[in-house]
């Protein structure tokens, strides 16, 4: 009789405690590398280190006291993923990706090329009535005494999608039955077929809250990032190259948002928003990870990873040794 295999362990970098640590005061990503540095250096920057080592104790604890005492006021964003709430492109988009004979010129040919040289494409994604239920939900979430955490080091306001409960029935399907086969054929280099984890959050920007977002690139193989609304002016992305290649912000790309469409790139293409203008600002982002790549070199500290066991998909490191992946290429 065949015994069932253990589910996978994912890990993260033991450099998320000490490199790459966004510091609000000085907009600056510094480096941990001790107390006495830390004290010479930098100051501020133990809080920033504390924070993150608590972070998946803290972030279970919340998502626990969510799923026993929140109550939805739109539930149905809770069933699993329906053809329903997707954009009919998006379902002829994927279900050609995944046909036999399938190719990138085939499929191109059926995205928006938004820079072919930085590999960046528009897609849409969900139906407007899917974004305004989510919304919804997410603003019922927000207006709610439940604890929240910051989507990452650099927004302030917004959801992260594991905590909340959306994370199996919603990104999970959507990376798994819908973007694999499409990321397999843009992005093999980038382990677009290999993805086997993801950190979703959504970002809000408003007056009086986060209003722009400075350059930075992702911590993750590739994104995708999708505009929910509401109505807004100003705050279009900006990408430069890849974080590795010099002059990177030469001359940097905008890209306007749409509603239910959504920008892909690869994770580290140097990238930001430019200032909300008026009104409010909702967006899904989906970092997607493939160990196959990450495994063998950190993109955070481009090293190989220091391995630290984490909750849930941690920062999409294992122990195991899947098939591995040539590491995304500079060009």
């Amino acid at each position: 009789m065949a015994t069932a295999r253990a589910p996978r362990r994912f890990c993260r970098c033991a450099c998320f405690c000490s490199e790459n640590l966004y510091v609000a005061r000085y907009g600056l990503h510094l480096r941990f590398q001790g107390e006495q540095q830390l004290r010479q250096d930098y100051g501020p920057l133990k809080q920033e280190v504390e924070r993150r080592r608590r972070l998946g104790q803290e972030s279970a604890a919340r998502k626990a006291l969510i799923a026993s005492s929140y109550h939805p006021a739109r539930p149905e964003v809770y069933n699993s993923l329906q053809d329903a709430a997707l954009a009919p492109e998006f379902l002829s988009i994927t279900e050609y990706s995944a046909s036999p004979g399938a190719d990138l010129q085939g499929l191109l040919q059926r995205l928006q090329t938004v820079s072919e040289e930085k590999r960046i494409y528009r897609v849409p994604v969900f139906t407007a009535p899917f974004c305004q239920a989510l919304l919804e939900e997410l603003e019922h979430f927000e207006r709610s005494d439940m604890p929240k955490g910051r989507p990452n080091t650099m927004n302030n306001y917004g959801v992260l999608l594991h905590e909340l409960g959306l994370d199996e029935p919603l990104v999970t399907p959507l990376r798994e039955r819908f973007l694999q086969p499409l990321m397999a054929l843009l992005y093999p280099d980038c382990g677009g077929g290999r993805l086997d984890s993801h950190r979703a959050f959504v970002v809000k920007y408003a007056p009086g809250q986060d209003r722009e977002l400075g350059c930075h690139y992702d911590n993750a193989e590739l994104t995708l990032n999708v505009a929910l609304g509401k109505a807004f002016t100003g705050g279009a992305l900006y990408f430069g190259g890849l974080f590795q290649a010099p002059a990177a912000l030469t001359e940097p790309l905008e890209v306007e948002h749409v509603v239910g469409q959504g920008v892909l790139h690869r994770g580290g293409q140097l990238h930001g928003a430019r200032p909300l203008g008026t009104g409010e600002r909702w967006n899904l982002v989906v970092w997607f990870r493939a160990s196959a790549v990450r495994n063998r070199l950190c993109p955070m500290c481009c090293r190989e990873p220091d391995l630290v066991d984490d909750d849930g998909f941690g920062d999409g490191f294992t122990r195991e040794e899947p098939p591995t992946v040539d590491v995304c290429a500079l060009t």
